[in-house]
Parts: structure tokens; C-alpha cells; sequence
């Protein structure tokens, strides 16, 4: 019988340290293989499991599909593969109640809101993408200047998403790349946006356009993860998943990694193969070159529909933080709550009761 994505087995998904690192070396012999083919994620000899250069050929296999602890974290919610004109997106879904979206950051997935998903389930139909090239969902090809990784195709993605399981209109929350993505839906499709939560996130356009020396240091892998393929790809899969990822979040955290559980951490180890790192590195790409080029042109275009902007402000420099409200009023004009927060930058695992109570307060008809 052939297996779908309740059925799918979790057998493969050991994280013990021989597993981890084969896939290490199995992803610097696909990086090898991109020097001379950039455009390809992989070796087309790549493992099971491995994505392929084409733009929607998810190959399913079920060690992607998690480990039990993950899905424990999760009861009740629907783990499933949704295409797109674009991507494959892999999501969880579950709950009743009015629809309510959430977008994870970098380099994070849709695990990142597992302290929050089953409270908020009990009063929302609460839908979680890991976002094209990240987490589990598939890698397409670049495209020209980057365009298939634009916010603009990921709002693209969520919509064409939300349609699937029946919502036209949709509560939205995003953090971090997440959180742009958020930004650039309502811009395109703001009729679908019934309020918005923007989370511990500056527009695109402001921060190209105000750099500071705080921001360059502590956000040094905006122009590292930028440049050009593959580079910055086989550098970071040279060092492994779990090194790169708990000095990433360490630095950008602002409060030290207390707030992982071992299970989360995990999770976001199995999925940061050398596709999720091509995957993300295109993302960082594309804001330096096509989203800009459109934040640009859309930079008078102000959001209308409610929102809330929240920041953690441990996570930030000082003077960023008290000027994270002046910012976004230049691009919101209905902004009906703001604060920054004594947290770090990864707030749905950081204060998660705090989230909890500000989305639900929030987000009513």
C-alpha cells in the first residue's frame, strides 16, 4: 500500500550521532557536485529522500517525515504534502475556529510554534507551512534574480494554501522570514489578511536602506548567506547541522538556547540538510536582489488591516528596539498594539504563554 502522510513511517529518523554525521558527508559530496552545476540542490545520484533540481519533484520518502516525539508534540493535527503553482509545501493543520496562519523564521519550521499550536487549536483552525526550500518543504529552482524565492512567492505559497483547505480569509502571524513573508502578503493580497501579528521583524526596505554597525555585526549572515551559490552553501554544511544551528540562534537569540526543548532541536537537525541550507540561502539571496527591488517600488504601499507588531527585546540593540513602533508605523497606518518584550529574538519558544495570550486577545472578529 502505498504510504501518505498519516501513514508514512518515521523509520530513518534516528538523530544519533553516526546518522548524523553520514548525512554531513553526504551533503559536502552533493555541494561538491553544485560547483559545477549551481543551479542543482543536489547530485542526481542523491540519497533517498534528496530533492532534485526539478521545481516540484518532492520525492517522498518516509524518513522526512519526522520522528514520534515530533508528531507528539502536535495531537490531532494533520501532517501532509499540499502542492502549489510553485513548491510542494509540507504543513500541519488542525484545530476548529476561524483560520489562523503561521509562518515560522530562519532557520527555524513549522515545529517552532509547538509550545502555542495545540492551546491556540482549541480556538482556531491552526495551519503551519514550513516555507518552499525549508524544513521539509521542496527546493525550486532559483529563476531568475532569485525570483522564486522572493516573499512574493512565498505569500504566493500561503495562499494558494489556505485556498486548498477552504479559507479565502485567514488570520495571519509571521516571525522573522516568516514574518516578511507576512508583510508581503498583505501588500499583495490584503483583502485575504483579516488581521496580521509581526513578529520581532523590520521591513525589507528600511533595513537595506538604515543599516547600523550593531545590525552588520549581529546580523552578520544577511550578506554571508547572500552570496552567490555555492559558496556559502558548503561552508555552513561543512560544519553540520547542529554546530551551525545552535551558534545561529545563540547569536541572533539574545538570551542564550534555554528556550529549545531537546525534541524541537532535534527536529530542526534532521531537517537542515544541504537542502533546507540551499533552500535558506536562496531565501537571503532573493531579499538582497529581487525583494528589494520590489519592497522599493512598493515602499509608499502602507498595510491597512489590523496589526500587532511584537519584538523581543533582548534580541535587538537598544536603539533598534525603541524605534521598532516608529518604523512600522511609516508602513502600517492601523497598528492597534506594539511592545517590545524582555525575551530574545525566537519568541514562540522564548515566552510562548505571552504569545499565546497576546494572539488570542488579538486575533477576534
Amino acid at each position: 500500500m502505498a504510504q501518505t502522510p498519516e501513514t508514512a513511517s518515521p523509520e530513518g529518523a534516528d538523530l544519533n550521532r553516526r546518522h548524523l554525521l553520514q548525512a554531513m558527508a553526504g551533503g559536502i559530496a552533493a555541494a561538491g557536485a553544485a560547483v559545477s552545476a549551481p543551479a542543482q540542490a543536489q547530485s542526481a545520484k542523491a540519497p533517498p529522500g534528496s530533492y532534485t533540481a526539478d521545481a516540484s519533484d518532492y520525492v517522498k520518502d518516509p524518513s522526512n517525515w519526522g520522528t514520534p516525539e515530533v508528531a507528539a508534540l502536535f495531537p490531532g493535527f494533520k501532517h501532509m504534502n499540499m502542492k502549489t503553482s510553485g513548491a510542494t509545501i509540507r504543513l500541519r493543520h488542525g484545530g476548529s475556529g476561524p483560520p489562523l496562519l503561521l509562518l515560522h523564521g530562519n532557520p527555524e519550521n513549522h515545529v517552532a510554534w509547538h509550545k502555542i499550536a495545540s492551546r491556540l487549536a482549541k480556538d482556531y483552525h491552526v495551519v503551519m507551512p514550513d516555507l518552499r526550500g525549508y524544513g521539509d518543504s521542496s527546493l525550486p529552482e532559483p529563476g531568475p534574480n532569485h525570483i522564486n524565492f522572493s516573499f512574493r512567492a512565498m505569500a504566493q505559497d500561503m495562499v494558494e494554501v489556505m485556498e486548498q483547505l477552504g479559507h479565502k480569509k485567514f488570520f495571519l502571524a509571521g516571525h522573522d522570514r516568516g514574518g516578511r513573508t507576512s508583510h508581503r502578503l498583505c501588500m499583495d493580497h490584503g483583502e485575504r489578511v483579516i488581521k496580521v501579528c509581526l513578529i520581532d521583524v523590520l521591513p525589507n526596505y528600511f533595513v537595506w536602506t538604515h543599516p547600523t554597525k550593531a545590525w552588520v555585526i549581529g546580523t552578520w549572515h544577511w550578506g554571508f548567506m547572500a552570496q552567490p551559490e555555492p559558496f556559502p552553501e558548503k561552508m555552513i554544511n561543512a560544519v553540520g547541522a547542529e554546530y551551525f544551528l545552535k551558534s545561529r540562534m545563540a547569536i541572533r537569540g539574545g538570551t542564550g538556547l534555554n528556550f529549545l526543548t531537546p525534541v524541537s532541536f532535534a527536529e530542526y537537525v534532521r531537517a537542515y540538510t544541504l537542502k533546507t541550507i540551499t533552500g535558506s540561502c536562496r531565501d537571503y539571496r532573493a531579499t538582497a536582489t529581487c525583494d528589494f527591488e520590489m519592497d522599493t517600488a512598493d515602499r509608499d504601499k502602507k498595510l491597512a488591516m489590523p496589526s500587532m507588531v511584537l519584538w523581543g527585546a533582548a534580541g535587538q540593540s537598544p536603539a533598534r528596539s525603541k524605534e521598532f513602533l516608529d518604523v512600522w508605523k511609516q508602513f502600517a497606518t492601523n497598528i492597534v498594539f506594539a511592545e517590545g518584550v524582555d525575551c530574545g529574538h525566537y519568541m514562540a519558544e522564548d515566552v510562548p504563554d505571552y504569545l499565546y495570550e497576546k494572539f488570542t486577545k488579538f486575533f477576534v472578529a
